[in-house]
């Protein structure tokens, strides 16, 4: 009897820890990559929702970040980017990469980058001598303030962009601040992100500078407006989050910014060379 009660204690325990160990919260990895450098970002020119080209340094930058997660040994289950070349291309570029071009990717358009308005185009040095730097510093930092909006007849506006033709002109921002770009992710973080990483997948999220810092407010909702101001992104860099799944959200277990080594682009393969002619022999002597 007391072997059956010893034998049926030990059965007792064993289903504890194994629903024990089937409720535990499992961790998810999120990354955050910014694109490569862009033409605009060469030229120091407020981008936004303007569709621009990555330049060779950002190419290359896309690669070697992508090296960088592999060596990290870091794997993903689907990447998604915003609708704008620089980070679809930085996209595919790090999957290449990471030899996982097989990943599913998908697009959406609340990760583009932030709207800047009527200053998209225009050099920081140019707007500067406009309205001056102080001025500058308050539409590219603050928390709230956006800066002046485009008009819905100017063709930089996103309204006259065929990708964004599905969409109620209503919700294009014609400009946007940081607090604007944070509401616009909502609908993206509280309906795909989220529910993506609590089936527990990892995820490969490839943005933009004030759009990843938006985001990075909905993984860490404990960051205050300051800290979210001067929070740096830099390009392609990856960013790691080591997320705990809780019943009531995520509890962020790291946060790592990874170091990209500069790593030479692979040459292309080399054509096959053409066959060497035989040579001709030469021309019999005069009067033979």
């Amino acid at each position: 009897m007391k072997n059956l009660k010893r034998l049926l204690g030990a059965l007792a325990l064993l289903t504890i820890l194994a629903a024990s160990a089937w409720a535990a919260p499992k961790n998810v990895t999120l990354v955050l990559l910014r694109h490569g450098e862009s033409e605009w970002n060469l030229e120091d020119r407020f981008t936004g929702w303007s569709d621009v080209r990555l330049t060779r340094k950002g190419v290359k930058g896309a690669f070697n970040a992508g090296i960088a997660m592999k060596n990290a040994d870091l794997t993903f289950d689907v990447v998604h980017t915003s609708l704008l070349n620089r980070a679809i291309a930085t996209a595919w570029l790090a999957m290449s990469a990471l030899d996982c071009r097989w990943l599913p990717v998908e697009k959406f358009w609340r990760l583009n980058e932030r709207c800047y308005g009527d200053l998209e185009g225009k050099t920081r040095t140019e707007v500067a001598e406009a309205v001056g730097k102080e001025q500058v510093d308050i539409w590219r930092r603050s928390y709230d303030v956006p800066p002046p909006a485009l008009a819905y007849d100017d063709p930089r506006s996103p309204v006259h962009d065929p990708r964004y033709a599905c969409i109620d002109r209503r919700f294009i921002p014609q400009a946007e601040s940081l607090k604007d770009v944070i509401a616009r992710e909502a609908p993206y973080w509280s309906d795909t992100l989220a529910p993506t990483l609590r089936a527990g997948m990892d995820v490969l999220v490839v943005g933009h500078s004030t759009a990843l810092r938006a985001l990075s407010s909905w993984v860490e909702p404990n960051l205050t407006p300051e800290e979210l101001r001067k929070l740096e992104i830099p390009n392609s860099t990856p960013v790691v989050y080591n997320l705990e799944i809780t019943d009531d959200g995520f509890n962020v277990v790291s946060r790592e910014v990874m170091k990209v080594e500069d790593i030479p682009l692979p040459p292309p393969p080399e054509a096959d060379k053409p066959a060497e002619k035989p040579a001709e022999a030469p021309a019999p002597a005069a009067g033979k």
